[in-house]
């Protein structure tokens, strides 16, 4: 079970509590189902960058990321040349992985070739959970999978489309947060919240 936190004594899910950067983004954030092309490929590339780290690391570089990536417009990233990428590299704003760098830029491309008008990304991802979020009922973290059915067929479709650190586990992750499923424990007061929303 959650503990309640010092802040304003709500149970939340057991990961948001003791920092407030988690705390704020688990309040106001995770889960809420987001309908936004351009914050659904920022949040797809964070969780990708986000692969063996701390989702916390994430969060205090958001701002480097957002400086760092033109605003998350993929028709910019999609043009970057080898100087961007090694501009990249040296930029302590962000997680300097060749690997992660170069998979964003992939996916700007990917992007631009599957989101040909507006909200097209978007009914593309929410297609995977049919528009409507998934409502679990999980009492502890420990309960909730890595990965789903609906996280795979979405990880293999993004692969086929030419994105990169799509695997099932970091879509799943994005789909939490993103809010195609809402995966606060039945013990948080957000999941009340979004399950009525």
């Amino acid at each position: 079970m959650s503990e309640p936190t010092a802040i304003d004594r709500r149970a939340r899910c057991a990961w948001g509590v003791g920092d407030p950067l988690y705390e704020a983004y688990h309040d106001t954030e995770w889960g809420v189902p987001l309908h936004d092309d351009r914050r659904l490929f920022e949040l797809l590339n964070l969780e990708g960058a986000q692969a063996g780290l701390a989702w916390i690391t994430i969060l205090r570089k958001r701002a480097g990321y957002r400086r760092a990536f033109d605003g998350w417009d993929p028709s910019v990233i999609a043009g970057y040349g080898e100087a961007d990428a090694a501009r990249l590299l040296a930029d302590a704003g962000i997680v300097r992985n060749r690997a992660k760098v170069r998979a964003t830029i992939g996916n700007a491309r990917a992007y631009l070739r599957l989101a040909d008008a507006p909200g097209a990304f978007d009914r593309y991802l929410w297609s995977f959970v049919d528009g409507t979020p998934v409502q679990n009922r999980f009492r502890t973290v420990a309960e909730i999978p890595a990965e789903t059915d609906a996280s795979r067929a979405m990880s293999r479709d993004l692969k086929q489309r030419g994105f990169a650190f799509v695997g099932p586990t970091i879509v799943y992750a994005f789909m939490q947060s993103a809010g195609l499923v809402n995966d606060h424990t039945t013990d948080c007061f957000r999941h009340a919240e979004l399950t009525s929303a």
